[in-house]
């Protein structure tokens, strides 16, 4: 198979550090060929990372997407959340095969457009829903597949955010209001909402949601916290958000996600100047901290789902439960246990080390996209951007159902309002 070229749209964190480095080990498989960033710091690594020309780094995705020619067979598509539709519409266009961050687009309706565009031009358009690429999940499916747990009649999952995560990434950075970036259910759990559709091999039917924003908001702010953290906060040593104690200290690899002068000096100025010297309680926040899901499939069998940002660690807990068994996991530890009703023994499936970010998911979902696009969409069929919309609309009608008390939402029903509202 040749080697195929990519493009960054988007050389932010997930970009530059998760998908490019693949071109780095498997040079034979994929060349980075140009980069599209506004931020000069963060172009700049991936051109020098890449040994990228000059002339194919560029301010902006309309740059290199209104040239005359491809600069390239992919674009790996890493923009924020709101600017996801129109660089994958027009790229789909002429003719690139695309690999795109999720969510897909805050607006279940883009969503849909994306999908039908793919289509309409015969190019792979991938979802990094890279949870289903991990040794874990695939295995758990393997698992299912084979029928060793019988029938799955019930599925229940944890998504441990971590409390300092959820204070770093949805209370002060990027993903902490929903008008700029989406949701919580979207922006964080998507991934949560599509593995359960994949292991449950079947359609979601409806869902209902409750959740809140609980905790990080004005009214919990302890008396005399200023807005900024570095402003004599007189809770510094009582309170496990001060933003100079943390970024200064355990938290500081955090620190390179907002500033590329990593010395203490550098971290105080951006402390002094973004979002992340912000309090807590005094930032423009409105995500939820917290949110449960009830899923019912085709077939009766039932799924819940519990987001929570106050945990001590950051990781997921499935718990499946079958008619002849039940599977235990939890990803941190890197391990499954099966337990079989009939003869009691219990099997403990123990994962190898992964490579990569995201279990190994983010190295697999590059290996796996390439090998599809050789084998002209004949791959081995582990995702599809049908099913990344189907998911997609399980986190939408969720967040639906959220915001109008629990209110049970009909998948099916939802996407055909979608569908008619597009034809107006």
């Amino acid at each position: 198979m040749r080697t195929m070229t990519a493009i960054i749209i988007g050389a932010g964190d997930r970009g530059a550090r998760a998908y490019a480095p693949y071109a780095l080990e498997y040079p034979n498989e994929l060349r980075v060929v140009g980069v599209a960033d506004p931020w000069v710091e963060r172009r700049t690594k991936v051109q020098q990372a890449h040994n990228i020309p000059s002339e194919n780094c560029y301010e902006s995705w309309e740059e290199v997407l209104s040239l005359d020619e491809n600069v390239a067979d992919i674009a790996i598509i890493c923009t924020m959340d709101r600017n996801h539709f129109k660089p994958t519409m027009k790229a789909l266009e002429l003719g690139y095969h695309v690999l795109l961050e999720k969510p897909m687009s805050p607006d279940p309706a883009e969503c849909i457009a994306m999908e039908q565009q793919a289509i309409k031009y015969n190019r792979q358009l991938t979802i990094c829903h890279v949870l289903r690429y991990t040794d874990f999940w695939s295995t758990i499916k393997k698992v299912i597949s084979k029928g060793d747990i019988g029938e799955v009649v019930s599925l229940q999952l944890n998504e441990n955010v971590e409390v300092m995560h959820m204070s770093h990434s949805f209370v002060r950075g990027n993903w902490n209001n929903k008008e700029k970036s989406s949701p919580m259910i979207l922006q964080k759990s998507c991934h949560d909402m599509d593995i359960i559709s994949f292991i449950m091999g079947k359609e979601c039917k409806r869902v209902s949601s409750y959740g809140s924003l609980m905790y990080f908001n004005e009214e919990n702010a302890p008396a005399g916290a200023p807005l900024r953290c570095l402003d004599g906060c007189p809770h510094e040593l009582d309170c496990p958000f001060h933003a100079g104690r943390y970024y200064l200290g355990e938290g500081k690899g955090w620190a390179k996600k907002f500033t590329e002068d990593h010395t203490n000096e550098g971290i105080i100025k951006a402390l002094n100047e973004t979002p992340y010297g912000k309090c807590v309680f005094h930032s423009d926040n409105n995500v939820v901290d917290h949110q449960v899901v009830n899923m019912e499939f085709e077939g009766g069998a039932t799924a819940t789902f519990s987001m929570c940002g106050f945990t001590r660690e950051q990781t997921r807990i499935v718990q499946i439960m079958g008619t002849k068994g039940e599977i235990r996991g939890n990803m941190e530890d890197n391990q499954i246990s099966i337990f079989n009703f009939l003869t009691k023994q219990e099997t403990i499936i123990k994962f190898d080390n992964p490579i990569g970010g995201h279990g190994g998911g983010d190295n697999a979902i590059m290996r796996t996209f390439l090998r599809e696009i050789q084998l002209g969409n004949k791959g081995d069929g582990v995702s599809s951007v049908s099913a990344s919309v189907r998911s997609h609309l399980m986190a939408f009608a969720a967040e639906e159902s959220r915001l109008n008390k629990g209110q049970s939402i009909h998948i099916d029903e939802y996407y055909q309002s979608l569908v008619d509202k597009m034809e107006v």
